[in-house]
């Protein structure tokens, strides 16, 4: 039993260092960790800045950006809680894009949607990436 235990917690550790901490999506421009701020992680010169037009997460060309409409591979989100809130990108037909507005994280009246303003995306929720004194999403980049 406590080695299937210590299997479960090393398989876990493996999988986490899978992912890769791209920032907060939040419109706060004072946090350091903030896609808002352009002197933290929201700065258009940072490597893994979603903000960057050059950069992996960034360019409207690569498969693991934000920006790009065709893209199938974009970052994550995840609020406080380590609720999955769907892909930060812009494409508009792939299923767990924020940007599809007849997906589950995309519609304005789902409630896990960060563009529900009564759901996932209440401003004044610290979680919420409009409210522009929270916290806002984590961004979770695959690191391979």
């Amino acid at each position: 039993m406590v080695k299937w235990i210590l299997a479960c917690l090393v398989a876990l550790a493996i999988s986490d260092a899978s992912a890769q901490q791209l920032g907060n999506y939040s419109a706060n421009p004072y946090a350091p960790n903030s896609t808002g701020n352009p002197y933290g992680a929201g700065s258009p010169f940072g490597q893994n800045s979603i903000n960057n037009p050059y950069g992996r997460y960034g360019s409207q060309y690569s498969n693991d950006s934000a920006t790009n409409p065709y893209a199938t591979n974009a970052p994550k989100l995840y609020d406080s809680d380590g609720n999955y809130r769907g892909r930060l990108s812009s494409n508009p037909y792939e299923l767990d894009s924020v940007s599809n507005p007849n997906g589950r994280y995309g519609s304005r009246y789902s409630s896990d949607s960060i563009n529900n303003p009564y759901g996932a995306g209440n401003p004044y929720s610290a979680d919420s990436p409009t409210n522009p004194y929270g916290k806002g999403l984590s961004i979770q980049g695959d690191d391979d």
